[in-house]
């Protein structure tokens, strides 16, 4: 349009309206009719397609509605008849991350790996979207207990948190208590329902939802509740059978696309709670039984 900026020109917005008027009629099953002014959509036709008021699709249009809801633009992708590449690029410039149609990555890029092998005294696991445990180094081991004694298909940190059916796996063998369990439960309920917005389409996070809400009462509560976060960060204290309580901050970090979530766990500097992680460490010679990725 004449007069219209790059920015502007590359804006929600305009994309919007660029994809609506390159829409013929005919392929969404309407007429293209002589009396129509132009090609495209007309912006009632596209609001009644998308389930959205034409008002909101005029505020979308003139920029004066920038946040639509990831639901809203999967409604909007759907019916524009997006390709896939279009359609991540709308969620993106809507503040959104695109949903993953693939499975949950479940394998640690080697770069990762080699940061990961270099931060020495430390605790630190790596889960996939869905708290599917995937890797975890020798102070992880030595802190809260080998996870290679619970089988790989039940290493999920959600699982052991809220327990449903006959088989009961835990990927930490030590007691551990929380600053605040309740907060800490919601964070990993929420952040799973964030994860079936990013991979929709992935089964075994599906089972883990449907398994999680059928059997554990806390969870499917929790899940009910609809909340959307993220776990990041809490204060936990591991009851070590051979050194006593460790005191560590335990920090969630997220690997881009892959939603990896990389835990890391730390005792304060010069404390006593470093002194015993130190030692259960010395203590641990077996090595790092983390399936390779």
């Amino acid at each position: 349009m004449e007069g219209m900026t790059t920015k502007e020109g590359a804006g929600l917005g305009a994309t919007i309206r660029a994809w609506r008027e390159r829409l013929p009629p005919p392929a969404v099953g309407l007429p293209a009719g002589r009396a129509r002014r132009a090609a495209g959509l007309r912006r009632e036709e596209l609001a009644e397609r998308a389930g959205v008021s034409v008002d909101y699709v005029v505020r979308l249009e003139q920029g004066r509605s920038t946040k639509p809801s990831a639901q809203v633009v999967a409604s909007l992708a759907h019916a524009l008849q997006l390709t896939t590449t279009e359609r991540d690029h709308l969620y993106r410039i809507a503040g959104l991350l695109p949903p993953n149609d693939g499975p949950i990555p479940d394998r640690v890029p080697p770069g990762v790996r080699r940061v990961l092998n270099r931060l020495g005294e430390v605790a630190v696991a790596v889960f996939a979207a869905d708290w599917q445990m995937i890797w975890w180094n020798p102070g992880w081991a030595a802190l809260v207990g080998d996870p290679a004694t619970a089988p790989p298909e039940l290493r999920n940190f959600a699982r052991e948190r809220f327990p449903a059916g006959p088989e009961r796996a835990r990927i930490t063998r030590w007691p551990v208590s929380m600053r605040n369990r309740a907060v800490s439960d919601l964070a990993i309920v929420s952040d799973l329902r964030r994860a079936t917005g990013r991979f929709p389409q992935d089964a075994r996070l599906a089972e883990l939802i449907r398994e999680l809400t059928a059997g554990n009462r806390t969870f499917a509560r929790l899940w009910a509740s609809g909340t959307v976060a993220a776990h990041r960060e809490d204060r936990k204290t591991i009851a070590h059978p051979t050194v006593g309580a460790v005191e560590v901050d335990c920090d969630v970090l997220t690997d881009g696309d892959s939603e990896f979530k990389i835990v890391i766990l730390t005792a304060a500097p010069g404390s006593a709670d470093e002194d015993r992680f130190r030692l259960a460490l010395a203590a641990h010679t077996g090595r790092t039984h983390a399936p390779a990725s």
